[in-house]
């Protein structure tokens, strides 16, 4: 049932009177953070914080999404994001991500990369658990468990740079690799 001072908005009607650019409150939260990309274009304060959260692949969110309907992975990106906006000079931060690639798009898993590697040049280390073979390839260094899951796992079946991983007989995430790296002469 609708509140009559909200009209289901969760806004009283003088704060859905409110407009910027001729959108009021309701509005720019039914925007994706894409949109509001656009929407804010110039007003560099704003589009600073919602950029990054475009730049770690969750350009598709609206803006007032409830936090309860985000997936883990989305959760992660938006703390990321968070992160990378306050993070101060000169500090570090051990950061560990869980399958943070789970249902993104290609392009997505790019930018997410892309964000990886900002955090590794602001002094940070990155540790991620990963199934996913274009994050496993870009890694420093893999630790390979295994040789299969649950019961018949966790065991080291490998350990090394992803060309060296490739190299491994034994191990599962060689095998695919082997087929992801380019072959050197």
């Amino acid at each position: 049932m609708e509140g009559e001072d909200c009209e289901g908005t969760r806004f009283k009607k003088e704060i859905r009177e409110i407009t910027y650019r001729g959108k009021n409150l309701v509005d720019v939260l039914n925007m994706t953070v894409d949109e509001a990309v656009d929407f804010f274009n110039g007003n560099d304060k704003i589009v600073r914080y919602i950029e990054l959260l475009s730049q770690v692949g969750l350009g598709y969110l609206k803006l007032g999404q409830p936090s309860n309907t985000l997936s883990g992975g989305e959760a992660q990106r938006i703390k990321l994001a968070s992160h990378l906006t306050s993070q101060r000079e000169r500090t570090h931060t051990l950061f560990i991500f869980d399958e943070p690639t789970t249902g993104l798009h290609f392009d997505d898993i790019s930018k997410l990369l892309n964000c990886f590697n900002l955090l590794i040049e602001r002094n940070n280390s990155v540790v991620i658990i990963e199934h996913n073979m274009e994050i496993i390839k870009c890694a420093d260094y893999i630790i390979d468990l295994g040789p299969e899951a649950g019961e018949k796992g966790g065991e080291i079946v490998a350990l090394g740079t992803p060309e060296e991983i490739a190299m491994n007989q034994n191990s599962w995430t060689g095998k695919y690799l082997s087929k992801e790296l380019p072959v050197k002469t």
